[in-house]
């Protein structure tokens, strides 16, 4: 008799603890990234993972899925639209179609440096515009480096305007990229990137233009074998976050979300420094040849374009944030 006495205690309390522990379950932020888990974004995101399950008393958890397991950037940022998924990180121009106020971040020649740049990006003089998509389903978070993008050509190097004449270039699905290949004295020309080595390969394009980063990861010194520095962009990749997802945390635990993530920043400026050194010796112990380049022409050259784009009083607000911190 005692046996059936107790198995509805048992019972019960199984229940009591099955659903105090539903009820302190952590909730399971996803995070859809297009790079892999060895990127130093990826990296810098998983830092902040871990410190605000931390700072949550575990109440939130971050999961991170690398390498388009949610879809390019375009498709994850429509998931964190719709609430979907809770985050991804963008290239900036995908953003620039919902604003065109974030076409001035992604200007040539808008950063001198990395410094200058993560400057921008922790000063806090960004902020009124990062709150400018909330309307739209999603708000930027934090800012992190994309890197100086420079040429790589399979022809030799590029010193000046008049070695680029003629050069095919491929860039992003940007206007604005297109028009600063232009303004360099090149042509650019928009291509997926998984397209990019096979069409220098076989003399569709003259070359393209990244980081140092991409140009070894994806092994494009073996048909592109000149890396010159121009560093005529340093286009930010954005930490986006569902609208959704933050109106739903305490205003507590939001505080600390939103703390986190801006702090990610100074991180992921250090990983992504790290990771240039890293790269450029491994591509130049297989043969690839870096040279610096003067870029005074260029950035003369590319004043108009600046010019053109900066259309709007709040556009020119927002540079003269940016140059202020030079």
């Amino acid at each position: 008799m005692k046996t059936f006495k107790i198995l509805p205690l048992a019972a019960a309390l199984i229940g009591t603890m099955g659903l105090s522990s539903m009820a302190n379950a952590a909730t399971e932020i996803k995070a859809a990234f297009n790079q892999s888990d060895q990127h130093p974004q990826y990296r810098a995101l998983h830092d902040f993972g871990e410190k605000l399950e931390a700072a949550t008393d575990g109440r939130y958890t971050l999961e991170i899925y690398p390498n388009e397991l949610l879809g390019d950037q375009r498709a994850s940022l429509e998931l964190v639209q719709n609430g979907a998924i809770q985050m991804a990180v963008v290239a900036n121009p995908l953003v620039e179609n919902y604003n065109s106020n974030f076409t001035v971040i992604g200007l040539p020649y808008v950063y001198s440096g990395y410094d200058h740049q993560e400057a921008v990006f922790a000063s806090g003089a960004l902020d009124d515009l990062f709150k400018e998509t909330s309307r739209m389903g999603f708000e930027i978070v934090a800012a992190y480096t994309g890197g100086a993008r420079s040429i790589y050509s399979k022809k030799g190097p590029v010193n000046n305007i008049a070695d680029m004449k003629g050069m095919k270039i491929r860039v992003m699905q940007s206007d604005t990229m297109i028009k600063t290949l232009n303004c360099m004295g090149g042509q650019g020309v928009p291509m997926g990137q998984g397209e990019v080595y096979s069409a220098i390969q076989q003399g569709v394009l003259d070359g393209a233009e990244n980081s140092e980063i991409t140009y070894y990861d994806l092994k494009q010194y073996e048909v592109a074998g000149y890396y010159s520095a121009t560093r005529h962009l340093m286009v930010p990749d954005l930490v986006v976050a569902s609208s959704y997802f933050l109106d739903s945390m305490s205003k507590e635990d939001r505080a600390s979300f939103e703390r986190l993530a801006k702090e990610s920043t100074a991180t992921q400026f250090e990983l992504w420094k790290d990771q240039v050194s890293i790269s450029k010796k491994a591509a130049e112990d297989i043969g690839a040849k870096f040279n610096e380049v003067d870029i005074a022409p260029f950035v003369e050259a590319c004043k108009p374009l600046q010019e053109e784009l900066l259309k709007t009083p709040e556009q020119k607000a927002i540079y003269s944030r940016i140059t202020a911190l030079l």
